[in-house]
């Protein structure tokens, strides 16, 4: 495992106790405590009561405390204890009620018992308490008092960018969330791999494409961005990437495009399938998280969600078992490791043509054995192979899954056919 695993893990443990939400003042903590690793994130506010499309910027929430306490003083549930416990946007709030009247303020999982529920209502002022439908059970009539020590108020909904040019202003579009609060794998491993996403790509020496990162609150973050930029990405946009739960280590999930035929579509499907052959594969029809917006009816970005364990398929997605445990250092690196994989196909890919007629004489270049015999035949089968498949027709991924070997194996070779002349770039 390399040393971003580490990372990625140990940055997650940090930002874990944060409580987010679309908007506030945890949402502002997390991208400080980001900004130390990357520090050329730009932070953009925009301001409540702003249209963006169809939809409007909310109020701004911040929570300082919460409790639900029974007539001992015994508390119930603390937001100190899990910030899961206080319903997401809720309204402040200091009374006693019967428990009748409690009940209808209080979120539980019937079919998880002993799990706290994440449950919010950004478009509906109401207050509630979370808590595991066993909690809810051993309550004993009588009063509580309910206290949420919250703000609503007219502020900003923040998210961050990050732009790295290249060669080409042609973009690969990379996308995750901030605004969940307590969960590792739903919110915290997005914006960690994001993180080693970003030095990896400012440390390159050399970019062809230009590389456009987003943290956004989700749905609306989404939807603010593209408001504010979407002809300039309909324009330059060749592939994206919601990166979204991508910390545990059980498997790999691809969602696909609207129809599966985008560039991201193909690299993705390409990658996975030598690096984990058996991943699992969802149609569109199975979206649930940005790519609801990035591919949405005339937004049209060719784009792909990348996940481990799919949102919504889990089952500690949204409770309170998402947690740091659920997560891992080896789980993050594989997601890394994807992603590495990923851009370099698409930084190299391009169409190749061979430049001689007939099969080229390699072994006087140094490329293969100038002893032939089975063995030797085997060890450059994919030397051939690419040789006999750049016809100018094919680009690397093509190339990939016609001679059946993976693109990071592929490159050295490329590299190697070119700077011995036998290979070119075909014209587009």
């Amino acid at each position: 495992m390399g040393q971003e695993g580490r990372d990625m893990y140990e940055l997650a443990k940090r930002i874990f106790p944060i409580c987010r939400s679309i908007t506030g003042d945890g949402v502002r903590e997390t991208f400080r405590i980001l900004r130390e690793q990357c520090p050329e994130i730009k932070l953009f506010e925009i301001p409540s009561g702003t249209q963006v499309f169809d939809w409007t910027i909310p109020k701004e929430w911040n929570i300082r405390s919460g409790y639900l306490e029974d007539e001992a003083g015994s508390r119930i549930v603390d937001f100190a204890w899990n910030n899961l416990h206080i319903l997401g946007y809720s309204t402040p709030v200091d009374t006693w009620m019967e428990l009748p009247e409690l009940s209808e303020h209080l979120y539980t999982l019937k079919d998880q018992p002993d799990l706290i529920p994440y449950t919010t209502s950004y478009y509906k002022e109401r207050f509630g308490f979370c808590m595991s439908q066993n909690q809810k059970d051993a309550l004993k009539p009588g009063k509580y008092h309910a206290v949420i020590d919250s703000e609503l108020k007219d502020g900003s909904l923040t998210y961050g960018e990050l732009l790295i040019p290249g060669e080409s202003k042609e973009e690969i579009f990379l996308s995750t969330y901030i605004c969940h609060p307590s969960m590792a794998n739903n919110e915290c491993s997005g914006p960690v791999l994001m993180i080693s996403l970003a030095k990896e790509l400012l440390a390159m020496k050399k970019r062809h494409y230009s590389y456009r990162l987003i943290f956004v609150p989700e749905t609306i973050g989404a939807i603010t961005y593209l408001s504010r930029n979407l002809p300039y990405m309909k324009e330059h946009v060749i592939a994206g990437f919601n990166l979204t739960c991508v910390g545990d280590d059980r498997t790999y999930s691809l969602v696909e495009s609207r129809y599966a035929d985008t560039l991201a579509d193909k690299v993705m499907k390409n990658i996975l399938s030598y690096h984990a052959p058996d991943y699992q594969n969802y149609s569109y029809l199975q979206r649930g998280s940005d790519e609801r917006q990035y591919q949405a009816p005339g937004v049209d970005l060719p784009l792909v969600c990348f996940c481990r364990s799919k949102y919504h398929v889990y089952p500690e997605y949204h409770t309170s078992a998402d947690n740091m445990d659920l997560i891992s250092a080896e789980g993050l690196q594989g997601s890394f490791d994807v992603m590495k994989k990923v851009i370099m196909a698409l930084e190299h890919n391009r169409k190749y043509k061979i430049t001689c007629l007939c099969e080229p004489q390699l072994g006087k270049r140094g490329l293969v054995p100038t002893m032939s015999n089975k063995e030797t035949y085997q060890q450059t089968l994919a030397l051939k192979d690419i040789v006999a498949y750049a016809d100018g027709t094919n680009d690397l991924i093509d190339l990939s899954n016609l001679i059946h070997v993976p693109t990071d194996h592929i490159i050295p070779i490329l590299e190697k056919l070119i700077e011995t002349g036998l290979l070119t770039e075909a014209e587009s």
